[in-house]
């Protein structure tokens, strides 16, 4: 059966008016980090009961949402059968779309159908949602106030490269954090040791070349620090190394950690 795009505004109004603030949360989430497992909601948005409590809220809330074409289950299973429900990848799905260009006013809005990627792609988004929802986690501990975190296309950078040239830097993710009396800024690279070290010194250098524009100084009065966030100590060493070979008056904008410690990393105050 075809999945058609249109929904009436009609059908978008009694849909919208059926939600509850959970609901939109969830929506809320998938539209700003796009993919998100099962369990990974279920940390973010359902909890105060029992974990098996939790658990059931979570599952019967995404299967009704999934009904009404809010959300989709994608074709993709992220942590094999045995991982039952929690393996499940989601996004949003044509209602779900249209609910949030309504919300926010979007004049622009391109409905599409929800498509699985790769697995190797899935499993990157999938990381930068861990990275989320870790630092709301910590931030429902009071360890830090999550300021802004913008995922991919939102955190891209488009400025004017040697000779005019369109360049277009693209980190996976745009962090802010308050600290107290102090708010640190941060370009993530959520590195899963897939590219050539050739490609990792062609960020570097983009990173080098917006740096040198000034304008995220102008917007925001600091450039971020570039974290890159790796799987292993071998993988943390080589892009040291990487780093290092860059000019000496850019080291301090990089800085490399394992992606199991990026919470405690982030939350330390700069001096």
């Amino acid at each position: 059966m075809s999945r058609r795009l249109y929904m009436s505004a009609a059908r978008r109004e009694t849909l919208a008016a059926r939600l509850t603030a959970r609901d939109w949360a969830v929506i809320e989430t998938l539209a700003r980090v796009h993919l998100a497992q099962t369990r990974q909601l279920e940390r973010l948005h359902f909890h105060g009961g029992t974990p098996l409590s939790n658990t059931r809220a979570c599952r019967h809330t995404l299967e009704r949402l999934t009904g009404e074409r809010v959300l989709a289950r994608l074709d993709r299973r992220i942590g094999g059968i045995r991982a039952g429900s929690d393996s499940f990848v989601y996004a949003l799905d044509v209602a779900g779309q249209y609910l949030v260009y309504d919300r926010v006013g979007d004049p622009d809005r391109r409905v599409q159908r929800p498509w699985t990627p790769g697995a190797a792609f899935t499993r990157h988004v999938l990381l930068v949602t861990e990275l989320y929802t870790r630092l709301v986690e910590a931030e429902c501990r009071d360890d830090l106030e999550l300021l802004d975190f913008d995922a991919e296309p939102t955190c891209w950078r488009r400025f004017a490269g040697p000779g005019g040239a369109r360049q277009i830097l693209k980190p996976d993710a745009f962090v802010r954090i308050g600290l107290g009396q102090f708010v640190d800024a941060w370009f993530v690279e959520v590195d899963r040791s897939t590219e050539s070290s050739t490609t990792i010194e062609r960020k570097l250098h983009l990173y080098r070349r917006y740096w040198s524009t000034g304008r995220e100084e102008a917007r925001r009065g600091v450039f971020p620090q570039v974290l890159f966030l790796v799987p292993d100590e071998r993988r943390r060493q080589a892009i040291v190394d990487l780093c290092r070979r860059q000019p000496a008056e850019t080291w301090s904008l990089y800085r490399v950690a394992l992606f199991d410690v990026a919470v405690p990393v982030m939350s330390e105050v700069s001096p």
